[in-house]
């Protein structure tokens, strides 16, 4: 069942970058996140309204802690990946500099998580990070039109994310996945909403293709990709989890090598199979799996 879940979680998040791709094409990035989670939040708190029984037990600091889950691990993650992708950074390579994820949280979930972290981890972590160095070196100089500046922003969602994920670590309330879903998706769309206002661009484009981007994102990634983030990193952890996301760039990149025709270089695909590398080493140096108490919301 974790091997299906890891399977399913790979497709579905990297389905984002490629949904994002998709989507920049037709609309800015503030549009594009308005109305992937305004609608969705709408009928998420309906259903919440007519279920209710969940969130009788939430205090006003449970909500408080979810909301800020919500902007550190949907807005301010997405933000960022989604204007990296505007500003023209390939997908796959968008998707493999969030993928430094692990060596960071890797690092902070001993001293913050209490969690054993094994030298064989730190080894197959250290190794991603140098797949990860060669897959951006490869794209910064294949003339994609990037400047350099833009690759630095996706590891500000990349901090965002982790960031989100310690503090849900830290949490000791069990929150059901469908509640903290909700306040997750409420908050997003509340941000994205007043960004898009604020910029002029909250009304949607008249294309089709648009429409498609959004239903692309909110049954792949949303419900898909950043759901089952949250459910195997219960599950099994932060170091699992994360030693995940080397396996979204490769996925990534030759997705949007077939759909976009986006670069892939012989050192695309060394820096690939460095992060592989890197996912096996972990693995295999796990052998007492830690566990960490999370945000029990398998489904944004």
């Amino acid at each position: 069942m974790n091997f299906l879940l890891s399977i399913a979680f790979v497709l579905c998040w990297s389905s984002g970058f490629i949904g994002a791709k998709l989507g920049v094409g037709t609309a800015s990035t503030v549009t594009i996140l308005m109305w992937r989670f305004l609608p969705l939040a709408v009928i998420l708190m309906i259903v919440a309204a007519l279920s209710g029984t969940s969130w009788r037990v939430l205090t006003v600091r449970d909500v408080a802690r979810q909301a800020t889950i919500g902007v550190l691990s949907q807005s301010g993650y997405l933000l960022t990946v989604y204007y990296a992708i505007e500003l023209g950074v390939s997908s796959g390579t968008t998707a493999l500099i969030d993928g430094v994820q692990p060596l960071v949280a890797g690092a902070l979930a001993g001293p913050l998580l209490h969690q054993h972290v094994a030298r064989r981890q730190w080894l197959g972590l250290g190794v991603g990070v140098g797949g990860v160095t060669m897959v951006t070196l490869a794209d910064a100089t294949s003339g994609a039109g990037a400047a350099w500046w833009a690759y630095l922003i996706p590891l500000l969602g990349m901090f965002s994310l982790v960031a989100a994920t310690l503090l849900q670590g830290r949490s000791r309330t069990q929150i059901a996945p469908a509640v903290s879903m909700t306040v997750h998706c409420a908050t997003s769309a509340v941000i994205f909403t007043a960004l898009a206002v604020s910029a002029g661009a909250a009304q949607p484009p008249a294309d089709t293709s648009f429409w498609i981007a959004i239903t692309w994102l909110v049954a792949l990634s949303t419900f898909g990709g950043y759901g089952l983030y949250w459910l195997i990193l219960r599950r099994s952890g932060v170091t699992k989890v994360n030693t995940l996301m080397f396996l979204m760039a490769p996925v990534t990149a030759v997705w949007g090598a077939l759909m976009f025709r986006e670069p892939f270089h012989v050192q695309t695909a060394l820096g690939l199979a460095v992060c592989l590398a890197a996912v096996v080493i972990v693995y295999r140096g796990d052998v007492s799996p830690t566990r960490v108490r999370s945000l029990e919301s398998s489904r944004p």
